[in-house]
């Protein structure tokens, strides 16, 4: 089993990013770290009424396909976090439950798994990460009603992580996502990450295993650099200087 599991957990190499365009984040080249940029004309898709117009066959493809990118932003090595200042409905929520950690706008932000309510029911993803976010029956009582909630509802939840008050651009969702992720940008990047797979890796098993999982993530972390940084920074009474190694 432990073999088993220190194969599975191996720390990932270099991550091919996600097929996204446009620039959102820069380096300190001035290179894009980060690609995303909205879809227009006919590539705008995910609408209902073009899904209307699939066959069968169509559909199925459209949404395995949705499932894969999901799936992909889920197991993005790095923490990830989502930002919803308007409506993050069917679909649109899929995509935030495939993310780390959610922000929302407490009044203008809508989401919910309205899937039931247009004859279908989630199917990127949504009745397995529901679940794991809210617990069983509450993730049932919303999937099964169709309900959605405002920004300030999903907090209480403990469906998004903040709800935060609107501001006249209509993006105060994403600057409070921004300073979250600064927050986490100083901490040493590969014990993040590892946190993130003993986490995630850890929610899918038992207790015993999720421990064992637990203690290879620990024991891979012990010969880096950042550790021994950490340690000395903390002797030294000074802040770390973490370089990912």
């Amino acid at each position: 089993m432990l073999r088993a599991l220190t194969s599975a957990l191996r720390l990932p190499g270099p991550w091919r990013s996600l097929r996204t365009r446009g620039c959102a984040s820069h380096g300190a080249t001035g290179d894009p770290e980060i690609q995303v940029r909205a879809l227009t004309g006919r590539d705008q898709g995910a609408d209902l009424k073009e899904r209307e117009q699939m066959s069968e066959a169509e559909v199925g493809i459209f949404v395995q396909r949705l499932r894969g990118l999901m799936n992909e932003i889920a197991a993005f090595p790095a923490p990830t976090i989502a930002a919803m200042d308007g409506f993050a409905l069917g679909g649109g929520l899929e995509l935030a439950l495939a993310c780390d950690l959610r922000v929302a706008a407490a009044s203008s932000a809508v989401m919910g798994l309205i899937e039931t309510t247009r004859g279908l029911l989630p199917g990127a993803g949504g009745t397995q990460r529901l679940p794991r976010c809210l617990g069983v029956a509450l993730a049932k009582e919303l999937i099964f009603t169709g309900r959605r909630l405002s920004g300030a509802q999903a907090q209480a939840l403990g469906l998004v992580n903040h709800a935060v008050s609107q501001n006249e651009e209509g993006n105060a969702a994403y600057h409070r996502a921004l300073e979250l992720a600064q927050e986490i940008l100083p901490q040493a990047p590969i014990a993040v990450r590892l946190g993130k797979v003993a986490i995630d890796r850890g929610m899918e098993v038992d207790i015993a295993s999720g421990m064992a999982i637990e203690g290879i993530c620990y024991a891979q972390n012990i010969p880096t650099q950042d550790r021994l940084e950490g340690m000395a920074a903390f002797r030294e009474k000074r802040p770390p200087r973490f370089v990912g190694k």
